[in-house]
């Protein structure tokens, strides 16, 4: 799973997520990409399960980018505790996410089986996608 290596402060607040995204919305490296239609937090587990998802169905060819990167790190409070005694301890990590930001990208395989392995990777996520191709978004 995908982690930071060194964090600056270990736990973040919540922060806002609004508009449109403004990184990361042109195909910068393959033909294909998976582009995100909503707003939510993307976590490793989820980006490990959609990489695999697109890895075994290309059976290993082509090239694969992962354009996101779970940096934020998420904390959660035991279960059955009671109120107060400060903030829970890290639990996992997430990518923040916004609206036409492009999550994956695939390139050297014919578009039928990009678009069929962008696919699958997509019911691994829990935020709104589509597929593009390259020209698409020029």
């Amino acid at each position: 799973m995908l982690v930071p290596k060194r964090a600056k402060y270990r736990k973040q607040m919540r922060g806002k997520m609004k508009g449109n995204a403004t990184a990361g919305i042109n195909i910068s490296f393959g033909e294909y990409g998976l582009v995100s239609e909503d707003m939510g937090w993307i976590t490793s587990r989820q980006i490990e399960a959609a990489r695999r998802a697109i890895t075994h169905f290309t059976q290993r060819g082509g090239r694969l980018w992962i354009r996101i990167f779970p940096d934020k790190p998420i904390s959660k409070k035991p279960a059955e505790v009671r109120m107060g005694g400060g903030k829970g301890d890290v639990s996992e990590f997430v990518a923040p996410v916004k609206r036409g930001r492009v999550l994956f990208e695939m390139g050297g395989v014919p578009k039928e089986t990009a678009f069929q392995a962008l696919r699958l990777a997509s019911h691994k996520l829990n935020v709104k996608t589509r597929i593009v191709d390259k020209e698409e978004l020029l």
